[in-house]
């Protein structure tokens, strides 16, 4: 499976004159769009070329990424499922933002380093940790249930866009240390408007980090639209603090894949942070405890599912052969195997003992930490006493 991309800047979506060639679906532009979008793949699954960002990719390659996005709805789909019968307290799905997560994820390399929010189920994924993983905290058994030097790929991070400062931090120990490795931060639209992103933006540019800031621009942040945030495009906003931003369709794993993986090299070699804007749309709930239809329009969403990233992929893929009826119908079963893997799993987590909260508060151990123990553990034990009497009043 062969994935090559050369870059050098982020300026146009997609073109607006038409060029056949037999055998192909592509299209080639003679004017830029007024966006400034990154688009390599139209809703319609037609392949354009862009004059700062090319790709070259097999059709196993191509499978390989739509598998990616299938598997990551179906089990975003069953931990919903799972969170209304009771198995989750909460879930954040990632529902129409499969390609910015699943094109920037394999545009990694092993040796990069990602500091996710709590919707990365795509990217995590991609990293090779296991989907059942990421459900202990949602349940309430842990605080996160994979080792992030495993697979580089941090713990969910609840805390609005305090995770970039955490990348810009790790990028400019990368940096000091000399290796040959970028750092990859995840936010939302809604994070940009902390300050915390801002301090990233700066210790990041100051300090030339080899950091990569991947906002994920899903055009709400909860129920608050993305231009009552902002007076500009979010990828602008880069040239603000001294290094290079671009917008790319966000719906467009081909064009997510190209430009994440240029500006992961951009990080690398030494030039600094970038920022990537990826436009997509949350098609979902931000959590299961939210309502979008008190917010937003069935005609909005509508346009956005008309640009569903693995319903383009899917076009592309038939329009040039590289997949057919029986590959998809066996991407469906292992999605149906994956599901109700996921579902025993949740099923059978088992609870954690309530008193090891306490054993890695401090590497040493600590008087406090000991005082608060004890008291904890009694807390417990009353309900047991309480329990006892209970059972002998009944007998009395």
């Amino acid at each position: 499976m062969t994935v090559e991309s050369t870059a050098a800047r982020g300026k146009p979506r997609r073109s607006t004159n038409r060029s056949t060639t037999r055998g192909t679906t592509r299209r080639t532009s003679s004017r830029q769009p007024l966006d400034g979008m990154v688009q390599l793949l139209t809703p319609e699954g037609e392949r354009v070329e862009h004059p700062d960002y090319s790709l070259d990719i097999d059709a196993e390659a191509l499978r390989g990424l739509y598998r990616d996005m299938a598997l990551t709805r179906r089990f975003d789909a069953e931990a919903t499922a799972l969170q209304r019968q009771g198995e989750l307290g909460l879930w954040p799905s990632l529902l129409g933002q499969e390609a910015a997560q699943i094109g920037s994820g394999r545009a990694l390399r092993p040796d990069d380093y990602v500091f996710p929010t709590y919707r990365e189920h795509g990217v995590a994924w991609c990293r090779g940790v296991d989907p059942t993983l990421l459900l202990g905290m949602f349940r309430g058994v842990n605080h996160g249930g994979w080792d992030p030097n495993t697979n580089n790929f941090h713990l969910y991070t609840i805390v609005i866009g305090s995770q970039t400062l955490h990348a810009a931090g790790y990028a400019m120990g990368v940096a000091k240390d000399g290796a040959d490795a970028a750092v990859l931060a995840y936010f939302g639209d809604g994070a940009s408007s902390q300050g915390d992103v801002a301090e990233a933006f700066t210790f990041a540019a100051v300090y030339n980090a080899p950091v990569v800031f991947f906002c994920q621009n899903n055009q709400w942040a909860i129920s608050e639209p993305t231009e009552r945030q902002t007076r500009v495009p979010l990828y602008q906003r880069a040239a603000g603090y001294g290094f290079p931003g671009v917008r790319v369709d966000g719906n467009d794993v081909l064009a997510v894949l190209a430009v994440t993986r240029a500006a992961a090299e951009h990080a690398r070699s030494g030039q600094g942070p970038m920022l990537v804007e990826a436009f997509t749309y949350r098609m979902g709930a931000h959590t299961t405890s939210d309502d979008p239809t008190r917010y937003r329009s069935d005609d909005e969403l509508a346009a956005w599912e008309a640009k569903d990233p693995l319903l383009r992929l899917r076009r592309h893929l038939e329009l040039t052969g590289a997949a057919d009826a029986a590959w998809f119908a066996g991407l469906d079963e292992e999605s149906d195997a994956l599901a109700r893997r996921v579902k025993e799993a949740i099923r059978t987590m088992p609870d954690p003992d309530p008193m090891s909260a306490f054993e890695h508060a401090y590497a040493d151990g600590h008087s406090l930490v000991d005082e608060e123990r004890a008291q904890f553990a009694a807390y417990h034990a009353s309900f047991a006493d309480a329990g006892t009497d209970d059972a002998e009043q009944e007998e009395n």
